[in-house]
Protein backbone atom coordinates (compact mmCIF):
# COMPACT_ATOMS: atom_id res chain seq x y z
CA UNK A 1 0.00 0.00 0.00
CA UNK A 2 1.39 3.14 -1.21
CA UNK A 3 1.57 6.17 1.31
CA UNK A 4 -0.93 8.30 0.34
CA UNK A 5 -3.52 5.57 -0.24
CA UNK A 6 -2.83 4.84 3.60
CA UNK A 7 -4.17 8.38 4.31
CA UNK A 8 -7.05 8.01 1.52
CA UNK A 9 -8.49 4.98 3.39
CA UNK A 10 -8.30 6.91 6.53
CA UNK A 11 -10.56 9.66 4.62
CA UNK A 12 -12.71 6.88 3.66
CA UNK A 13 -13.43 4.73 7.08
CA UNK A 14 -14.21 8.30 8.37
CA UNK A 15 -16.40 9.42 5.95
CA UNK A 16 -18.77 6.77 6.13
CA UNK A 17 -19.16 6.76 10.01
CA UNK A 18 -19.82 10.59 9.56
CA UNK A 19 -23.07 10.99 8.18
CA UNK A 20 -24.90 13.66 5.86
CA UNK A 21 -22.76 16.86 5.53
CA UNK A 22 -23.65 20.21 3.61
CA UNK A 23 -22.80 19.77 0.14
CA UNK A 24 -20.11 22.60 -0.19
CA UNK A 25 -18.39 20.39 2.97
CA UNK A 26 -18.66 17.31 0.61
CA UNK A 27 -17.15 18.97 -2.20
CA UNK A 28 -14.21 20.69 -0.94
CA UNK A 29 -13.72 17.20 1.19
CA UNK A 30 -13.01 15.60 -2.71
CA UNK A 31 -11.50 18.64 -3.95
CA UNK A 32 -8.31 18.14 -1.38
CA UNK A 33 -8.33 14.47 -1.41
CA UNK A 34 -8.32 14.83 -5.17
CA UNK A 35 -5.08 17.42 -5.01
CA UNK A 36 -3.68 15.18 -2.31
CA UNK A 37 -3.69 12.31 -4.28
CA UNK A 38 -2.24 13.94 -7.44
CA UNK A 39 0.66 15.75 -5.46
CA UNK A 40 1.68 12.99 -3.29
CA UNK A 41 3.85 13.99 -0.28
CA UNK A 42 6.71 16.77 -0.88
CA UNK A 43 9.73 15.01 -1.16
CA UNK A 44 13.40 16.40 -1.10
CA UNK A 45 13.68 17.15 -4.63
CA UNK A 46 11.04 19.66 -4.48
CA UNK A 47 12.75 23.22 -4.00
CA UNK A 48 10.14 24.35 -0.97
CA UNK A 49 11.40 20.80 1.04
CA UNK A 50 15.20 20.80 0.07
CA UNK A 51 15.75 20.66 3.70
CA UNK A 52 12.87 18.66 5.09
CA UNK A 53 11.96 14.93 4.94
CA UNK A 54 8.80 14.14 5.98
CA UNK A 55 9.14 10.32 5.73
CA UNK A 56 7.99 10.04 9.47
CA UNK A 57 4.73 11.73 8.74
CA UNK A 58 3.92 9.64 5.11
CA UNK A 59 4.96 6.45 6.72
CA UNK A 60 3.14 6.54 9.91
CA UNK A 61 0.20 4.65 10.11
CA UNK A 62 -2.32 7.40 12.40
CA UNK A 63 -5.40 6.64 13.13
CA UNK A 64 -8.36 9.46 14.38
CA UNK A 65 -9.17 10.00 18.08
CA UNK A 66 -12.02 9.56 19.05
CA UNK A 67 -12.77 10.96 22.54
CA UNK A 68 -11.41 14.10 24.29
CA UNK A 69 -10.70 12.61 27.73
CA UNK A 70 -7.77 14.14 29.50
CA UNK A 71 -6.59 14.18 33.37
CA UNK A 72 -7.91 17.92 34.66
CA UNK A 73 -4.80 17.76 36.30
CA UNK A 74 -2.16 17.03 33.73
CA UNK A 75 -3.99 19.82 31.58
CA UNK A 76 -3.58 22.37 34.63
CA UNK A 77 0.22 21.29 34.28
CA UNK A 78 0.46 21.79 31.16
CA UNK A 79 -1.61 25.09 30.25
CA UNK A 80 -0.65 28.81 30.51
CA UNK A 81 -1.52 30.53 33.77
CA UNK A 82 -2.95 33.02 32.74
CA UNK A 83 -6.32 34.43 32.75
CA UNK A 84 -8.09 33.95 29.10
CA UNK A 85 -10.74 32.90 27.09
CA UNK A 86 -9.71 29.54 26.32
CA UNK A 87 -10.63 27.07 23.61
CA UNK A 88 -8.81 23.30 24.12
CA UNK A 89 -8.42 20.70 21.93
CA UNK A 90 -6.89 17.16 22.55
CA UNK A 91 -5.49 15.48 19.84
CA UNK A 92 -8.07 17.44 18.05
CA UNK A 93 -11.33 16.83 19.58
CA UNK A 94 -13.00 19.81 21.31
CA UNK A 95 -12.88 19.49 25.12
CA UNK A 96 -15.78 21.34 26.97
CA UNK A 97 -14.76 20.72 30.40
CA UNK A 98 -11.33 22.01 30.13
CA UNK A 99 -12.36 25.10 27.98
CA UNK A 100 -13.25 28.55 29.46
CA UNK A 101 -15.85 30.36 26.99
CA UNK A 102 -17.09 32.66 29.88
CA UNK A 103 -17.61 36.34 30.04
CA UNK A 104 -17.12 37.08 26.40
CA UNK A 105 -17.62 40.63 25.55
CA UNK A 106 -20.25 41.67 23.19
CA UNK A 107 -19.13 41.64 19.29
CA UNK A 108 -16.71 38.80 20.06
CA UNK A 109 -17.55 35.32 18.93
CA UNK A 110 -14.90 32.77 20.14
CA UNK A 111 -16.47 29.30 19.63
CA UNK A 112 -14.91 25.43 18.30
CA UNK A 113 -15.36 25.32 14.42
CA UNK A 114 -17.50 22.27 14.70
CA UNK A 115 -20.21 24.62 16.64
CA UNK A 116 -19.95 26.91 14.39
CA UNK A 117 -20.73 24.66 11.60
CA UNK A 118 -23.59 23.14 13.13
CA UNK A 119 -25.21 26.20 13.74
CA UNK A 120 -25.11 28.28 10.40
CA UNK A 121 -22.38 26.22 8.31
CA UNK A 122 -23.30 28.87 5.50
CA UNK A 123 -21.52 31.65 7.25
CA UNK A 124 -18.54 29.45 7.89
CA UNK A 125 -18.60 28.53 4.16
CA UNK A 126 -17.54 31.95 2.33
CA UNK A 127 -14.32 32.52 4.35
CA UNK A 128 -13.12 29.10 5.56
CA UNK A 129 -10.44 28.23 2.47
CA UNK A 130 -10.63 31.86 0.92
CA UNK A 131 -7.31 32.34 1.28
CA UNK A 132 -5.87 28.58 1.83
CA UNK A 133 -7.52 26.12 -0.77
CA UNK A 134 -5.92 23.08 -2.05
CA UNK A 135 -3.46 24.52 -4.24
CA UNK A 136 -1.59 25.37 -1.46
CA UNK A 137 0.29 22.41 -0.58
CA UNK A 138 -0.31 18.26 -0.10
CA UNK A 139 -0.60 19.41 3.42
CA UNK A 140 -3.39 22.26 3.04
CA UNK A 141 -5.20 19.44 0.69
CA UNK A 142 -4.87 16.89 2.40
CA UNK A 143 -6.03 19.40 5.99
CA UNK A 144 -8.89 20.33 3.66
CA UNK A 145 -9.99 16.50 3.13
CA UNK A 146 -9.91 15.61 6.99
CA UNK A 147 -11.09 18.97 8.67
CA UNK A 148 -13.89 19.04 11.02
CA UNK A 149 -12.93 20.66 14.20
CA UNK A 150 -10.93 23.90 15.05
CA UNK A 151 -11.46 27.19 16.59
CA UNK A 152 -13.66 30.33 14.79
CA UNK A 153 -12.95 34.08 16.38
CA UNK A 154 -14.96 36.81 15.15
CA UNK A 155 -14.42 40.25 16.19
CA UNK A 156 -17.00 43.15 14.98
CA UNK A 157 -15.92 46.25 14.02
CA UNK A 158 -14.23 48.72 16.93
CA UNK A 159 -14.58 45.59 19.42
CA UNK A 160 -11.20 45.51 21.53
CA UNK A 161 -10.90 42.08 23.58
CA UNK A 162 -8.62 42.66 26.70
CA UNK A 163 -8.34 39.22 27.88
CA UNK A 164 -5.76 37.21 25.73
CA UNK A 165 -7.71 34.14 23.21
CA UNK A 166 -6.15 31.21 23.95
CA UNK A 167 -6.11 28.22 21.25
CA UNK A 168 -4.54 25.23 23.12
CA UNK A 169 -3.98 21.59 21.69
CA UNK A 170 -2.97 19.23 23.80
CA UNK A 171 -1.25 15.83 22.46
CA UNK A 172 -2.02 12.47 24.75
CA UNK A 173 0.66 9.54 24.74
CA UNK A 174 -1.93 7.21 23.28
CA UNK A 175 -1.39 3.47 22.54
CA UNK A 176 -1.14 4.18 18.57
CA UNK A 177 -0.26 7.45 17.51
CA UNK A 178 -2.94 9.96 15.84
CA UNK A 179 -3.80 12.75 13.72
CA UNK A 180 -5.98 15.69 13.07
CA UNK A 181 -6.17 18.24 11.00
CA UNK A 182 -7.29 21.25 12.67
CA UNK A 183 -8.79 24.76 11.12
CA UNK A 184 -8.66 27.73 12.32
CA UNK A 185 -10.41 30.99 11.00
CA UNK A 186 -10.05 33.92 12.88
CA UNK A 187 -12.30 37.18 11.53
CA UNK A 188 -11.68 41.14 12.66
CA UNK A 189 -13.63 44.05 11.85
CA UNK A 190 -12.31 47.05 11.49
CA UNK A 191 -10.80 48.69 14.02
CA UNK A 192 -11.02 45.42 16.31
CA UNK A 193 -8.32 43.95 18.28
CA UNK A 194 -6.81 41.29 20.32
CA UNK A 195 -4.58 38.85 21.31
CA UNK A 196 -4.50 35.55 20.32
CA UNK A 197 -2.54 32.62 21.81
CA UNK A 198 -1.95 29.13 20.11
CA UNK A 199 -0.63 27.04 22.32
CA UNK A 200 0.75 23.15 21.56
CA UNK A 201 1.58 21.01 24.39
CA UNK A 202 1.16 17.39 25.27
CA UNK A 203 2.12 14.33 27.85
CA UNK A 204 5.72 13.31 27.72
CA UNK A 205 5.66 10.01 25.31
CA UNK A 206 3.01 11.38 22.74
CA UNK A 207 4.16 10.82 18.99
CA UNK A 208 1.14 12.27 17.24
CA UNK A 209 0.97 14.20 13.65
CA UNK A 210 -0.93 17.62 13.48
CA UNK A 211 -1.57 19.28 10.30
CA UNK A 212 -3.21 22.77 10.91
CA UNK A 213 -3.96 25.25 8.47
CA UNK A 214 -4.70 28.97 9.90
CA UNK A 215 -6.87 32.11 8.24
CA UNK A 216 -6.68 35.11 9.71
CA UNK A 217 -8.80 38.30 7.72
CA UNK A 218 -7.98 42.04 9.02
CA UNK A 219 -10.00 44.95 7.71
CA UNK A 220 -9.34 48.36 7.80
CA UNK A 221 -7.37 49.06 10.78
CA UNK A 222 -7.85 45.56 12.89
CA UNK A 223 -5.04 45.21 15.36
CA UNK A 224 -4.05 41.24 16.41
CA UNK A 225 -1.15 40.22 17.86
CA UNK A 226 -0.35 36.18 17.55
CA UNK A 227 1.54 33.99 19.56
CA UNK A 228 2.16 30.33 18.53
CA UNK A 229 4.19 28.75 21.16
CA UNK A 230 5.17 25.41 20.44
CA UNK A 231 6.30 23.23 23.60
CA UNK A 232 5.20 19.53 21.95
CA UNK A 233 6.57 16.15 23.30
CA UNK A 234 9.82 15.18 21.50
CA UNK A 235 7.98 12.78 19.34
CA UNK A 236 5.40 14.38 17.86
CA UNK A 237 5.47 15.86 14.09
CA UNK A 238 3.48 19.05 13.27
CA UNK A 239 2.67 20.95 9.66
CA UNK A 240 1.37 24.18 9.91
CA UNK A 241 0.76 26.85 7.77
CA UNK A 242 -1.01 30.46 8.35
CA UNK A 243 -1.95 32.63 5.88
CA UNK A 244 -3.02 36.19 6.84
CA UNK A 245 -4.78 38.79 4.61
CA UNK A 246 -4.52 42.08 5.47
CA UNK A 247 -6.67 45.41 4.62
CA UNK A 248 -5.65 49.15 4.68
CA UNK A 249 -3.83 50.28 8.16
CA UNK A 250 -4.71 47.32 9.74
CA UNK A 251 -1.10 45.89 11.91
CA UNK A 252 -0.27 42.25 12.83
CA UNK A 253 1.82 41.16 15.11
CA UNK A 254 3.30 37.25 15.09
CA UNK A 255 5.55 36.01 17.57
CA UNK A 256 6.16 32.17 16.38
CA UNK A 257 8.17 30.33 19.35
CA UNK A 258 9.04 26.90 18.69
CA UNK A 259 10.80 25.01 21.14
CA UNK A 260 9.28 20.99 21.04
CA UNK A 261 8.59 18.52 18.28
CA UNK A 262 10.77 16.16 16.58
CA UNK A 263 9.41 18.09 13.06
CA UNK A 264 7.90 21.33 12.78
CA UNK A 265 7.55 23.08 9.67
CA UNK A 266 5.63 26.37 9.74
CA UNK A 267 4.48 28.30 6.73
CA UNK A 268 3.27 32.38 6.90
CA UNK A 269 2.07 33.98 4.59
CA UNK A 270 1.10 37.53 4.74
CA UNK A 271 -0.41 39.54 1.73
CA UNK A 272 -0.36 43.70 2.50
CA UNK A 273 -2.80 44.33 0.15
CA UNK A 274 -3.79 47.79 1.52
CA UNK A 275 -1.70 51.35 2.11
CA UNK A 276 -0.64 51.41 5.68
CA UNK A 277 -0.80 47.63 6.32
CA UNK A 278 1.79 46.33 8.34
CA UNK A 279 3.08 43.00 9.46
CA UNK A 280 5.93 42.05 11.81
CA UNK A 281 7.43 38.35 12.27
CA UNK A 282 9.07 37.90 15.64
CA UNK A 283 10.46 34.50 15.36
CA UNK A 284 12.60 31.89 17.68
CA UNK A 285 13.52 27.95 17.25
CA UNK A 286 14.96 26.46 19.86
CA UNK A 287 16.18 22.72 18.87
CA UNK A 288 17.69 19.78 21.08
CA UNK A 289 18.43 16.00 20.63
CA UNK A 290 17.68 15.70 16.70
CA UNK A 291 14.46 17.90 16.48
CA UNK A 292 13.99 19.57 13.11
CA UNK A 293 12.43 22.58 12.33
CA UNK A 294 11.87 24.63 9.86
CA UNK A 295 10.04 27.82 8.48
CA UNK A 296 8.88 29.44 6.14
CA UNK A 297 7.60 32.90 5.69
CA UNK A 298 6.71 35.24 3.03
CA UNK A 299 5.44 38.47 2.52
CA UNK A 300 3.27 39.74 -0.16
CA UNK A 301 3.69 43.56 -1.16
CA UNK A 302 0.70 44.08 -2.91
CA UNK A 303 0.13 47.81 -2.83
CA UNK A 304 2.40 51.12 -1.78
CA UNK A 305 2.73 52.51 1.05
CA UNK A 306 3.10 48.85 3.43
CA UNK A 307 5.84 47.72 6.00
CA UNK A 308 6.92 44.67 7.03
CA UNK A 309 9.73 43.41 9.87
CA UNK A 310 11.28 40.12 10.45
CA UNK A 311 13.62 39.12 12.90
CA UNK A 312 14.07 35.35 13.51
CA UNK A 313 16.13 34.33 15.87
CA UNK A 314 17.64 30.40 15.28
CA UNK A 315 19.63 28.11 18.52
CA UNK A 316 20.19 24.96 17.72
CA UNK A 317 22.25 21.96 20.62
CA UNK A 318 23.52 18.47 19.92
CA UNK A 319 21.88 17.06 16.75
CA UNK A 320 19.65 19.39 15.97
CA UNK A 321 18.94 21.17 12.35
CA UNK A 322 17.45 24.71 11.46
CA UNK A 323 15.73 25.37 8.35
CA UNK A 324 14.55 29.75 7.84
CA UNK A 325 13.24 30.91 4.49
CA UNK A 326 12.32 34.26 4.24
CA UNK A 327 10.79 35.26 0.99
CA UNK A 328 9.72 39.14 0.60
CA UNK A 329 7.94 40.17 -3.03
CA UNK A 330 6.88 43.36 -3.77
CA UNK A 331 4.50 44.00 -6.55
CA UNK A 332 5.00 46.04 -9.30
CA UNK A 333 3.80 49.84 -8.73
CA UNK A 334 4.00 48.97 -4.81
CA UNK A 335 5.85 51.90 -4.29
CA UNK A 336 7.34 53.38 -1.10
CA UNK A 337 7.36 50.38 0.86
CA UNK A 338 9.40 49.06 4.10
CA UNK A 339 11.17 45.77 4.19
CA UNK A 340 13.13 44.13 6.38
CA UNK A 341 13.86 40.91 7.30
CA UNK A 342 16.85 39.51 9.91
CA UNK A 343 17.56 36.08 10.57
CA UNK A 344 20.28 35.13 13.22
CA UNK A 345 21.55 31.35 14.53
CA UNK A 346 23.69 30.39 17.00
CA UNK A 347 24.90 26.89 17.13
CA UNK A 348 25.57 25.30 20.51
CA UNK A 349 26.87 22.41 19.26
CA UNK A 350 29.50 21.25 16.19
CA UNK A 351 26.84 18.81 15.11
CA UNK A 352 23.97 20.88 14.73
CA UNK A 353 22.99 22.10 10.90
CA UNK A 354 21.21 25.48 10.04
CA UNK A 355 20.29 25.62 6.10
CA UNK A 356 18.76 29.83 6.13
CA UNK A 357 18.03 31.46 2.63
CA UNK A 358 16.67 35.16 3.02
CA UNK A 359 15.03 36.28 -0.90
CA UNK A 360 13.92 39.58 -1.79
CA UNK A 361 11.95 40.13 -5.20
CA UNK A 362 11.57 43.42 -5.91
CA UNK A 363 9.71 44.21 -9.41
CA UNK A 364 9.26 48.05 -8.00
CA UNK A 365 12.28 51.20 -7.85
CA UNK A 366 10.68 53.83 -4.53
CA UNK A 367 11.58 50.89 -1.99
CA UNK A 368 13.99 50.54 1.51
CA UNK A 369 14.43 47.20 1.85
CA UNK A 370 17.07 44.73 3.69
CA UNK A 371 17.50 41.14 4.63
CA UNK A 372 20.77 39.33 6.25
CA UNK A 373 21.47 36.14 7.74
CA UNK A 374 24.21 35.17 10.58
CA UNK A 375 25.62 32.46 12.17
CA UNK A 376 27.82 31.76 15.27
CA UNK A 377 29.08 30.42 18.34
CA UNK A 378 28.71 31.58 22.09
CA UNK A 379 32.21 33.35 22.59
CA UNK A 380 33.54 31.19 25.46
CA UNK A 381 35.11 34.63 26.52
CA UNK A 382 31.83 35.99 27.54
CA UNK A 383 31.22 32.44 28.80
CA UNK A 384 34.44 32.88 31.04
CA UNK A 385 33.72 36.30 32.26
CA UNK A 386 30.15 35.47 33.67
CA UNK A 387 31.58 32.28 35.71
CA UNK A 388 34.04 35.03 37.01
CA UNK A 389 31.08 36.86 38.69
CA UNK A 390 29.57 33.60 40.33
CA UNK A 391 28.06 31.85 37.77
CA UNK A 392 28.49 27.46 37.07
CA UNK A 393 29.36 26.70 33.22
CA UNK A 394 25.85 25.68 32.49
CA UNK A 395 24.14 28.92 33.67
CA UNK A 396 26.65 30.94 32.19
CA UNK A 397 26.11 29.47 28.90
CA UNK A 398 22.37 29.22 29.47
CA UNK A 399 22.38 33.42 30.27
CA UNK A 400 24.51 34.09 26.88
CA UNK A 401 22.16 31.77 25.15
CA UNK A 402 18.98 33.89 26.52
CA UNK A 403 20.88 37.03 25.77
CA UNK A 404 20.85 36.08 22.07
CA UNK A 405 17.60 35.50 21.99
CA UNK A 406 16.46 38.95 23.70
CA UNK A 407 16.06 40.83 21.19
CA UNK A 408 13.03 38.49 20.21
CA UNK A 409 11.54 38.00 23.68
CA UNK A 410 12.06 41.99 25.03
CA UNK A 411 8.93 41.94 22.43
CA UNK A 412 7.41 39.37 24.43
CA UNK A 413 4.27 41.07 26.56
CA UNK A 414 2.80 38.18 27.91
CA UNK A 415 4.99 36.87 30.96
CA UNK A 416 3.36 33.58 30.94
CA UNK A 417 4.86 32.82 27.44
CA UNK A 418 8.40 34.62 27.95
CA UNK A 419 8.57 32.23 31.08
CA UNK A 420 8.15 29.06 29.14
CA UNK A 421 10.66 29.95 26.57
CA UNK A 422 13.30 31.39 29.27
CA UNK A 423 12.70 28.57 30.78
CA UNK A 424 13.34 26.38 27.58
CA UNK A 425 16.53 28.58 26.68
CA UNK A 426 18.13 29.26 30.21
CA UNK A 427 16.64 26.38 32.43
CA UNK A 428 15.98 27.65 36.00
CA UNK A 429 18.22 30.62 36.85
CA UNK A 430 19.11 30.68 40.34
CA UNK A 431 17.52 33.65 42.00
CA UNK A 432 20.65 35.06 43.96
CA UNK A 433 22.08 37.13 41.46
CA UNK A 434 21.11 40.11 39.16
CA UNK A 435 19.82 38.74 36.65
CA UNK A 436 19.02 41.91 34.76
CA UNK A 437 22.33 43.53 35.01
CA UNK A 438 23.83 40.34 33.91
CA UNK A 439 21.86 40.15 30.96
CA UNK A 440 22.67 43.18 30.32
CA UNK A 441 26.78 42.56 30.70
CA UNK A 442 25.96 39.25 28.47
CA UNK A 443 24.40 41.24 25.58
CA UNK A 444 27.60 43.72 25.69
CA UNK A 445 29.76 41.25 25.86
CA UNK A 446 28.02 39.60 23.17
CA UNK A 447 28.57 42.69 21.17
CA UNK A 448 32.13 43.29 21.56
Amino acid sequence: MSDVQRFLDRLAERSASRGAEPSWIAARRQAGAARFEAMGFPHRRIEEWKYTDVRAISRGDFALATDADFSPASAAALTLPLEAHRLTFIDGLFSSALSDLSDMPAGVVVQPLSQALAENHEAVGGPLGRLTGVELSAFAALNTAFFEEGALVRLAPGTVVDKPIVVQFLSRANEAPVMSHPRILIEAGARAEATVIEHHVGEEGAANFTNLVEEVMLDRGAILNHYKLVESPEQDLQIASLQVEQCRDSRFTSFNLTLGGALVRNDLISDLNGQGAEVTYNGLFYGQGRQHLDTHTLVNHNAPHTFSHENYKGILDDRAHGVFNGKVIVKRDSQKIEANQSNANLLLSDRAQIDTKPELEIYADDVKCSHGATTGQLDEEAVFALRTRGLDQSTARGLLTLAFAGEVMDQVTVDAVAERVELAVAGKLPERFNLAGLVEAAVALNED
